[in-house]
């Protein structure tokens, strides 16, 4: 299917208590989407439901192959939704704080790009 881009919005997201790649991947789509308006996939594109648009996310985490990708995809409120989780972030020297159950001192960092494109 051919695609025209219209949109790639970048976030950040951090899981600093838990050691969850999952988490700080969710959190790094949220940031991504979380102050857009997209009137042209409407006005524009003419397209009659949000989910004819497609949204492909790439992340990039440590230990991608932790992260339950169908939780980061939820984030997402519409679209045929694509994920590519890769190797990246960052792991970085945080306090473990018994309470919320850390396993050690580490705080994950993970970045997001959401491309929304529509059919062309």
């Amino acid at each position: 299917m051919t695609q025209k881009r219209l949109i790639i919005e970048m976030g950040m997201g951090v899981d600093q208590h838990g050691q969850d790649p999952t988490v700080a991947a969710a959190r790094a789509v949220r940031n991504a989407i979380a102050h857009n308006a997209l009137p042209g996939v409407w006005e524009v594109a003419e397209l009659s439901h949000p989910n004819q648009m497609i949204v492909d996310v790439q992340i990039a985490v440590p230990f991608p192959d932790q992260v339950r990708q169908e939780e980061v995809l939820a984030v997402l409120p519409f679209g045929q939704k694509s994920l590519r989780v890769e190797a990246g972030g960052m792991v970085v020297a945080g306090r473990a704080i018994p309470e919320l159950k850390d396993k050690n001192d580490d705080m994950y960092v993970a970045i997001a790009a959401v491309t929304v494109s529509i059919p062309a």
